[in-house]
């Protein structure tokens, strides 16, 4: 496990004193301490971040989590595999059939299970719409962090359509528990593929209206273009993934680099972090706020891509291999990642010869892209802190577990 830098773990009371020193013109300026969150609308969630501030420059801000713990791990550790699909929904509540897809995965492995074809096909058509209608919430509510309330308009206004998908599939429109051990819960039903097919030429036009709303606004660019840098190297130590470490401009997304289920079928890119020229704005620089934005804005031209290719080749046949319910785990155990829409989310499931785990553990990516908080909110404006921690898109379900 990479070492934090100490800053990370500075004590609370260590914050609490007002240190008054003297300006360049011999005036006495004083620290003050901000409370920023836990109910706030820029953190995203119960997220408290406690701001260390001269005047209007941060010069420290730690993040201070917990206020959503539900001890999901510990209920993994009572519950059949079977049983434990619902918590996963949620954790990450915006990318529920992310969270149930990799969990799966790790069990799947456990035990030997081959899932059937058609039921790898469904489970990646399910995976890359998620992955469109978490970013289109990653966009709408940036917009709204950074004043444009428009954009959460159409964000929300195409997701419907997604959910609508998700509904006919599984009647839940939020926690599904759709994908399971074995492959999923119920073929496709009537007409899916089609209309699939339908939302999808109806959606992509709509991401270069989004880019004309938003990622080229003169005034969004502003507030985010070179602000909030996180150059490669940090992303890497600090134990970044998705599309935080992307904009970084490492290009590394499991889809392709360690490919599971059936990815290593399809064509696609994987986007990364571009300086301002070539049609980027000017001003924009790797590792910042606008490039943190825009590769999800890219990604989902991706899962597009992606999704049209599932459609051209899904088999007919059984969606489910046949697992009893009460199977037993072997003495073994495994660990599993899969690339969520916010990174890379991670399942150890520890088996002792009964049906229900000895030990789980998960990997969460928001909880590891938020420790860089702290890092690289030093230095930067008040104003500054909302466009950093909106950047790194984080669900405190996810964070707290």
């Amino acid at each position: 496990m990479t070492a934090m830098p100490d800053a990370m773990f500075t004590s609370e009371p260590d914050l609490l004193f007002d240190a008054a020193r003297d300006g360049p013109d011999g005036l006495r300026t004083e620290e003050m301490l901000i409370n920023m969150g836990p109910q706030h609308p820029s953190t995203h969630g119960v997220l408290r971040v406690l701001l260390r501030t001269d005047g209007e420059m941060v010069v420290e801000a730690v993040p201070h989590i917990g206020y959503l713990h539900r001890c999901a791990e510990k209920i993994g550790e009572n519950l059949q595999p079977y049983q434990f699909i619902p918590k996963t929904d949620r954790m990450d509540y915006l990318a529920a059939m992310n969270n149930n897809h990799v969990f799966s995965l790790a069990v799947e492995r456990l035990l030997g299970v081959e899932v059937p074809e058609r039921a790898a096909y469904i489970r990646v058509i399910m995976a890359e719409l998620n992955r469109i209608a978490s970013h289109l919430v990653a966009f709408g509510t940036y917009g709204l962090d950074m004043g444009a309330f428009t954009a959460v308009l159409y964000a929300f206004r195409e997701r419907e359509y997604i959910l609508d998908l998700f509904e006919a599939a599984c009647g839940a429109r939020l926690t599904y528990s759709y994908i399971t051990i074995g492959g999923v819960t119920f073929d496709l039903p009537e007409r899916f593929i089609e209309r699939l097919a339908e939302f999808l030429d109806y959606f992509e036009p709509k991401i270069d209206e989004y880019d004309r709303l938003l990622s080229y606004n003169h005034i969004f660019v502003k507030r985010t273009a070179g602000v909030g840098v996180i150059s490669a190297e940090d992303a890497i130590a600090w134990g970044l993934t998705g599309p935080c470490l992307r904009a970084s401009g490492v290009r590394w997304d499991l889809r392709r680099c360690l490919p599971y289920e059936i990815y290593d079928r399809f064509e696609f890119d994987i986007p990364v972090g571009r300086p301002g020229g070539g049609g980027i704005p000017r001003g924009v620089v790797v590792g910042d706020c606008w490039n943190r934005y825009f590769v999800r804005m890219q990604e989902m031209r991706e899962s597009v891509r992606i999704l049209r290719q599932c459609i051209a080749a899904i088999p007919a046949g059984e969606v489910r291999a046949k697992v009893p319910k009460n199977v037993r785990l072997p003495a073994d155990e495994v660990y599993f990642e899969g690339e969520n829409p916010r990174g890379q989310l991670g399942f150890l499931v520890v088996g002792d010869g009964s049906p229900i785990p000895w030990r789980v553990k998960a990997r969460g990516p928001c909880f590891c892209n938020l420790s860089i908080t702290s890092h690289v909110c030093r230095g930067v404006l008040l104003a500054d802190v909302p466009a950093i921690i909106g950047s790194i898109d984080i669900v405190l379900g996810e964070v707290d577990r």
